[in-house]
């Protein structure tokens, strides 16, 4: 790890993208609790927040891409965090008075905006490090994210006690500023920031967009397992939108209706520590172990860990086996965000990181509509785990068939290339 933090400009980054990260999680958590307390019999509120955190993926899907492969990535980072620290500043006033479709109306675009940020900072992160270190910068965000996981929600429910919702929002912002602020400071070499050459504005066009953006699935749908693997992050999707909301109903309906957000804050550290335990275990062999491997047994395992929680009475119980779910499921981001990288051009990356996303958040969605159509009026809770139990093992033995197949073809194809040359 000590090898990442040498280069100053991926220090600058991590740190930008930890103040956005931060920023972000405690606003949108105080904004749940605070939907929860003022609509107490409309738990739908809170599903329909989550969805405009998710739901602007699946408009602006087809242009971050092209965005992030044909202009400055470093001012498109940045400009992201000047934005919306002003959109949220929005967002604060019509809290304020009590605009409630308006206040929606501003997350999904303060959303839409955000989805810029990560294809340009993926792609700035590859320019920045060599191949050797794309795990161990995987790896390093991970054990960040597990961080926010242990911490997040807790200091979310803290902000909204002591500052309110509106509070809670301004470290929003102070959080974006940092973070543009950071990014403008980052030293990054123009080839890095502009590798297909400088576009203006003018010179785009929807052709251009389309097929920048056709040449991105075609890239994909090229390299199969490539594609196995992208389709990873539809599960990595269905498993985050899932936990986005449904732990926290959880809690309010069924194992501790009184105490509620104190529960949702310690489910939120219970899987924050498993991540940090998982990204910390699997960081030390990382690279001993194939990919696949780790990806269809975290599946499998995590598959009936969910199912089991649905069976769970006790809130102590529920918070163990969600400890242990973090442990297995860190290594599975691990695995597929840090083989992900391996296997695109950099020349690529926006145009197919403008495909992760959609898939990432078409799942995020779905499972969000999920909770909402049919919870409560047509099944309980523990329906909803059993089913994403079975799906998350149905996907484990769609992968087990697959993966060892198409790595072996791979590395076939690897080999011979030199008899061929």
């Amino acid at each position: 790890m000590k090898v990442l933090f040498v280069n100053r400009t991926f220090r600058n980054m991590l740190i930008a993208s930890v103040a956005s990260q931060l920023g972000t999680i405690i606003g949108n958590i105080a904004f749940a609790f605070y939907l929860l307390d003022r609509y107490i019999n409309m738990p739908i509120y809170a599903i329909l927040a989550e969805l405009m955190y998710s739901l602007p993926t699946l408009v602006v899907f087809f242009i971050v891409g092209v965005v992030a492969d044909r202009f400055d990535r470093k001012k498109i980072a940045e400009n992201t965090g000047w934005i919306r620290a002003g959109l949220t500043l929005l967002l604060i006033l019509f809290i304020y008075l009590n605009y409630l479709p308006v206040v929606f109306a501003i997350l999904f675009i303060r959303s839409a905006v955000a989805k810029f940020f990560s294809p340009a900072e993926v792609s700035l992160l590859q320019g920045v490090l060599n191949k050797e270190e794309y795990l161990l910068a995987t790896g390093l965000f991970q054990m960040i994210f597990g961080v926010f996981m242990l911490f997040g929600v807790s200091l979310g429910g803290i902000a909204y006690t002591f500052l309110g919702v509106i509070g809670a929002l301004c470290l929003d912002v102070a959080g974006f500023i940092v973070s543009a602020t950071l990014m403008r400071l980052s030293n990054i070499h123009i080839d890095i920031r502009l590798p297909n050459g400088r576009t203006r504005l003018q010179d785009i066009r929807l052709s251009m967009v389309i097929g920048d953006f056709k040449e991105g699935l075609l890239y994909i749908l090229k390299n199969r397992l490539l594609l196995s693997i992208i389709c990873g992050y539809f599960i990595l999707g269905f498993f985050n939108g899932f936990f986005s909301v449904l732990p926290m109903l959880t809690m309010k309906y069924k194992l501790a209706p009184d105490d509620y957000k104190q529960f949702a804050s310690l489910f939120a550290i219970f899987l924050g520590i498993g991540f940090l335990v998982g990204s910390m275990v699997i960081s030390s062999f990382i690279k001993k172990v194939k990919p696949y491997r780790i990806i269809i047994i975290g599946l499998m395992i995590s598959g009936v860990m969910v199912g089991a929680l649905g069976t769970i009475q006790n809130v102590w119980t529920y918070l163990i086996i969600v400890f242990l779910a973090g442990t297995v499921f860190a290594p599975l981001n691990i695995a597929v965000g840090g083989w992900v990288q391996e296997l695109i051009d950099k020349t690529f990356m926006g145009r197919v990181t403008a495909w992760v996303d959609p898939l990432m958040m078409l799942a995020h969605s779905a499972a969000l509509s999920g909770v909402a159509f049919f919870y409560p009026k047509v099944i309980g809770l523990e329906y909803l785990y059993y089913s994403a139990g079975i799906a998350l093992l149905l996907i484990s033995l769609m992968y087990a068939l697959t993966l060892p197949l198409l790595v072996r073809e791979k590395e076939q194809s690897e080999t011979s290339l030199p008899a061929t040359g």
